[in-house]
This record gives structure tokens, C-alpha cells and sequence, in this order.
């Protein structure tokens, strides 16, 4: 093992006021990763590109909040740690112990998106438009805090910016025996975070896009991010038991790939519809 592989050995605490309390990274990221969502929504109202009202992007950010919260939360346990629902329900509460699912959290969003739509009489479709071309930048953060905490590793390799994570071996083992692996964390930050803002924000400022055809730049966002995501899992170690011999994230992938073809198919015959 190259001595020149780097040790993980960042806090997971920004502040820590006790064992299991403080300001994590983590909670800091999705704060940020909303705080930027909420920014873009402004800045689309203020350029007349957004049907949503700016004195309503606060009360649509809440119900984002709790949609990808809710859903992130529920859909790690039934789509990676589906057993430990059964024995210890109340696992789902102890939050201070990690566990989103991205997957999970479109879901959550989704209906967060339907009940807001429905409630205010906005298009759901431009609502999933405006959120998608905002999404990358929750991602971006979110990963960086996956790699801050050390958790959600690559698989082994010997590539020379390899790193180290200790918590990727059983406790005790002497760190000269912990292989050093891909960090995967940041490989997703860039593709699944700062690639899809950058995609989306192109896509939301140089096209009419999301006037034109409501709810294609959602389905291109569910695409594009079922394709880098399955990327990513290539150097990703799984977190949890194969399904039909693929990891998890590549599994679940392939059901946005067909939410995404779903979403851009109905954008497509509503725009001719429109153009009659």
C-alpha cells in the first residue's frame, strides 16, 4: 500500500455540543442544497420565466423540505435496509444515524410537488420543471457531505488518489491493512451535482424549454441522472446486497429512466397539441 494514499479523518461536525449532537455537515448541506433552490426560484420569477408567484416560493419550499425529507428517509429503509423497518421501527427516527436515499427523496418530492400544485392551481409538470433545474445544486452539496462523513465509499483500488476511509474496515483493524479506496463521493458531487446544475441551468436559461413543453426538463433531468448515477456506481462499493446483479442505485436507476421517457413523451404531445 503507497504511502502517499491520504487518511480520511474529517468530523463529521461543523460544532459539536455532545456525542450525537451538534451541527453536522450533512444537515448544513441540505440546508444549503434548499437555501440555493430557493435563490434560483427567485431569480426565474424576477425574469418573468416562472409561473409561481415569488411571495409563494417560501410556502413551496417547505412542502420541498418535507417531501425530500420524508421520502429520502423512508426510501433508505425500504429500498436498502428494508429488514431493519421490521425489527426497529424506531430506527427511522434516530436521523442523527445517517440514511437518505436519493431515489426515495424524488418520490417524496413528487407528491410534495402534486399537493402544492393542486392546493395553489399551479402546473405540476412546470413546478417539477423549475425544482429539476434546480436539484443539482442539493446533490452537489449533499455528496460532498457524504465524503466529509466518510460514509458511502468506492470500491477498492490502487489509483494514486485513493483515500483511506477507516470506517470501510472492521473496528480495530490496523490502518496499514484498510485498503484505500475511490473517493466515489466526490466523483458523484461533480457528476450527479455540479455536471446536472450545469445541464439544467443551460437547459432552463437558453431554451424555451419549459414553456414551450411542461415537463421536459424534468424527464431529461430523471435521464441524465439515471445515466451518471449508474456511472458512478461502477466505482461506488454497494450498500447493500445486489438485486438481479446490480447494485441498488443502478436497480432504482432504471425506473427514472423510465419516468424520464414517460415525462418528456407527454411534454412532447402537449407542445404539438399547444402548437395546433
Amino acid at each position: 500500500m503507497p504511502i502517499a494514499y491520504w487518511v480520511h479523518n474529517f468530523s463529521p461536525f461543523l460544532l459539536r455540543f455532545t456525542e450525537t449532537i451538534g451541527i453536522r455537515y450533512y444537515g448544513l448541506a441540505y440546508m444549503l442544497g434548499f437555501v440555493a433552490a430557493g435563490g434560483l426560484l427567485y431569480l426565474y420569477a424576477r425574469a418573468g420565466r416562472s409561473q409561481l408567484p415569488i411571495e409563494k416560493i417560501a410556502d413551496l419550499m417547505v412542502a420541498v423540505v418535507f417531501g425530500v425529507l420524508i421520502g429520502g428517509r423512508l426510501g433508505y429503509f425500504l429500498l436498502y435496509q428494508p429488514a431493519t423497518v421490521i425489527h426497529d421501527p424506531l430506527a427511522l427516527l434516530r436521523v442523527w444515524d445517517g440514511g437518505m436515499a436519493s431515489h426515495g427523496g424524488f418520490v417524496g418530492l413528487g407528491v410534495a410537488l402534486a399537493w402544492f400544485a393542486r392546493s395553489q392551481k399551479i402546473s405540476f409538470l412546470h413546478l417539477c420543471d423549475l425544482i429539476a433545474s434546480t436539484a443539482g445544486a442539493g446533490l452537489l452539496f449533499g455528496r460532498i457531505a457524504n465524503f466529509i462523513n466518510g460514509e458511502l465509499w468506492g470500491r477498492v483500488t490502487t489509483v494514486s488518489w485513493a483515500v483511506i476511509f477507516p470506517h470501510s474496515a472492521p473496528p480495530g483493524t490496523p490502518l496499514e491493512l484498510i485498503e484505500a479506496r475511490h473517493p466515489s463521493q466526490l466523483y458523484e458531487a461533480a457528476l450527479e451535482g455540479a455536471l446536472m446544475l450545469a445541464i439544467m441551468q443551460w437547459r432552463f436559461w437558453r431554451s424555451d424549454v419549459t414553456r414551450a413543453q411542461p415537463g421536459r426538463l424534468a424527464g431529461e433531468f430523471w435521464l441524465i441522472y439515471a445515466v451518471v448515477r449508474v456511472l458512478c456506481e461502477a466505482f461506488r462499493e454497494p450498500d447493500a446486497s445486489l438485486l438481479v446483479g446490480m447494485s441498488r442505485g443502478t436497480f432504482y436507476s432504471f425506473f427514472l429512466v423510465l419516468g424520464g421517457l414517460a415525462f418528456i413523451g407527454r411534454a412532447i404531445r402537449g407542445g404539438k397539441s399547444a402548437g395546433k
